[in-house]
């Protein structure tokens, strides 16, 4: 589990395809990594595969590639990076899986006097989850819910968060990960069956 409070900004500094997968090669300023530990890369859980002071590997399988935007990941490509949460941690963000729901893609960025706001089109079942003021997980940073209008989703970057994540790289057209507030989702599932017979009982 994560919380949506990054930890580093890293540095991709190779990527190439294995029998493991995207293999990703991450310069970062951790000294204490170990192999098989999960980390967090722009939102996404990953195993730490091998590491070294200063460095360490990844591979994404087919499956999270085909969820994230991995995929198209390059090298020299800042990352948001968080180590999972220890049991005796402080909890200062949100209950973050670790889970990429979907990818949405950035509208508009505008500038305010103390902030910038990023408007961002998401898949109409992660809009569903969302409510004004609530929380989102966005590149694996948690973030609170500016407002949402249908399948957009405004989120507001304080001067703190654009100075120790990668966010600031942000700008019309980017494709970022998207986690739902894992409370949103199964709320969600929960009244399923509820809208469903609700359904059925107007069709009858």
């Amino acid at each position: 589990m994560f919380t949506g409070l990054i930890d580093l900004v890293g540095s991709i500094v190779a990527v190439k395809r294995t029998s493991a997968g995207i293999e990703l090669n991450v310069r970062a300023g951790y000294s204490d990594l170990v192999p098989g530990e999960s980390i967090a890369m722009d939102g996404a859980c990953l195993t730490v595969r091998e590491c070294g002071d200063g460095w360490f590997t990844v591979a994404a399988v087919v499956t999270t590639a085909g969820r994230t935007t991995i995929g198209e990941w390059l090298v020299d490509r800042e990352v948001n990076l968080e180590r999972a949460m220890k049991a005796d941690g402080r909890f200062g963000g949100h209950i973050v899986q670790g889970h990429v729901d979907g990818v949405g893609v950035v509208l508009a960025v505008m500038i305010t006097a103390d902030a910038r706001l990023i408007d961002i089109s998401v898949p109409p079942a992660i809009a569903e989850t969302l409510i004004a003021l609530g929380s989102v997980t966005i590149d694996g940073v948690s973030l609170t819910v500016n407002a949402i209008a249908g399948d957009v989703l405004q989120v507001s970057l304080i001067e703190y968060t654009l100075q120790h994540t990668a966010l600031g790289r942000l700008a019309r057209g980017s494709r970022v990960h998207i986690e739902s507030d894992i409370i949103g989702k199964y709320v969600k599932q929960m009244v399923v069956p509820y809208l469903n017979r609700r359904s059925a009982d107007s069709q009858a």
